[in-house]
């Protein structure tokens, strides 16, 4: 198994390259169900979760090639889809559940195993099923499993009783094949669903509002193949933002998009980093840190994705900031390897202190999910001595090569195996 191996003290400077976002990536490959034909997506990033469903479409039925640049194309002839995402991908990936409405919408049934819940807390899809029932599916569970049919859906004015991300994925892409209106509201906002509605659009899709709170489709009865070129990472471009700022460094974001990280750059000039939108991307400085209160919320608020990453940053200010998670309920496991760090930070609840200006060392820690990985290899950017990140796989899951781009501006780090 590898290990994330970083040797404190590096200043940053440099250029980063911003892969695709592995959160806009995931749903745009389940969408690929709804057409004929073959769609390309170029800009992909090479992730574990992207391979996780890249292979759940190949076990679908669909002819899966590439990397960066990735083919998808329909059965064809007498190849019929199998129409079932089994518990052994689903339980690895929870955007798995992100082939039920494609599915639903185009072939009338799916069988998709429960995700359960996950490291840093439980994330049902009661509001995936609640949006699909409302459209006249029929949903079963059975035995770990949720079968849901229809023999087409109709539109149907749906209220989420919270502005989930891939429930309102799902809904989308299986009202766009569906007869007649959806309407949903208190509709998640990220960027993310913004670009799904785009690709949907673009295929043939009628779909109004995506980025407000309340988003209108109207159904149509097929959809066109297409190609498409995946945005930015804005979780990663905000990563490499602390990396830079944290370390008094001067690193250009290349790609990123500012207009997707307003919360995250507001933060970073409160906490005295100086960040300036370039030509080739977003350029972050960094200067005395300051500390700084910070609540998670969804988008257009600071996003809980980037809680860890900030939490790390806050370690490093003379004062004491608090953070409050109000996304998920166990966001906090990172804390105690910090700790393990010479970090001083109480958690109470949803909330947590930090005391900062503590000077933080080297030392062996346990990742414990994918925001917590990426916050301990920063730590170890700043610590004095030698960190060592174990299982790093969590990491692997939504960072492209980032000991390499690290390197690449200057850090001593490396990825080892693990003895």
């Amino acid at each position: 198994m590898d290990k994330i191996v970083v040797e404190g003290g590096a200043r940053l400077s440099g250029k980063i390259p911003i892969s695709g976002a592995k959160n806009a990536a995931l749903p745009l490959l389940a969408a690929a169900l709804l057409p004929s034909g073959t769609s390309t997506f170029k800009n992909v990033p090479q992730l574990a979760d992207v391979r996780t469903m890249a292979k759940l479409l190949r076990m679908l039925g669909w002819d899966v090639e590439g990397d960066s640049a990735l083919t998808i194309a329909a059965p064809t002839g007498k190849k019929k889809p199998k129409l079932e995402a089994p518990y052994e991908l689903v339980k690895t990936m929870r955007a798995s559940v992100l082939v039920l409405g494609p599915l639903v919408a185009r072939y009338g049934r799916a069988r998709v195993s429960l995700p359960g819940g996950c490291a840093i807390g439980a994330r049902p899809i009661d509001q995936h099923l609640k949006g699909l029932e409302a459209m006249g599916a029929k949903v079963t569970l059975d035995h770990g499993y949720v079968d849901v049919e229809a023999k087409r859906l109709r539109g149907a004015t749906i209220v989420l009783d919270m502005p989930t991300v891939t429930g309102c994925e799902n809904i989308m892409m299986a009202a766009a094949l569906a007869k007649g209106r959806t309407v949903i509201e208190n509709a998640a906002r990220e960027p993310e669903v913004e670009e799904l509605a785009l690709v949907l659009n673009k295929m043939g899709a009628k779909i109004q509002g995506a980025g407000t709170a309340i988003i209108t489709i109207e159904g149509v009865d097929e959809l066109a193949p297409i190609e498409h070129a995946i945005i930015p990472d804005r979780i990663e471009a905000g990563t490499f933002a602390v990396a830079a700022a944290m370390t008094k460094g001067d690193v250009l974001l290349e790609g990123a998009r500012p207009e997707h990280m307003d919360a995250i750059i507001a933060k970073l000039r409160a906490m005295g980093a100086t960040v300036s939108a370039e030509a080739g991307g977003l350029r972050v400085k960094g200067g005395d840190i300051k500390p700084a209160d910070i609540t998670t919320q969804p988008h257009p608020g600071f996003p809980t994705d980037m809680q860890a990453q900030f939490m790390v940053l806050a370690c490093l200010a003379k004062g004491q900031s608090v953070i409050k998670e109000m996304i998920f309920e166990n966001r906090y496991m990172h804390v105690p390897e910090l700790g393990r760090m010479g970090a001083d930070i109480q958690v109470s609840g949803r909330v947590a202190v930090i005391r900062g200006g503590q000077k933080l060392t080297g030392a062996n820690v346990m990742a414990t999910d994918l925001r917590a990985s990426a916050s301990l290899v920063l730590a170890g950017l700043v610590a004095g001595g030698k960190t060592e990140v174990l299982r790093v796989y969590h990491l692997d899951r939504g960072y492209e090569a980032i000991e390499k781009k690290l390197k690449g501006v200057g850090a001593k780090i490396k990825r080892a195996k693990d003895a």
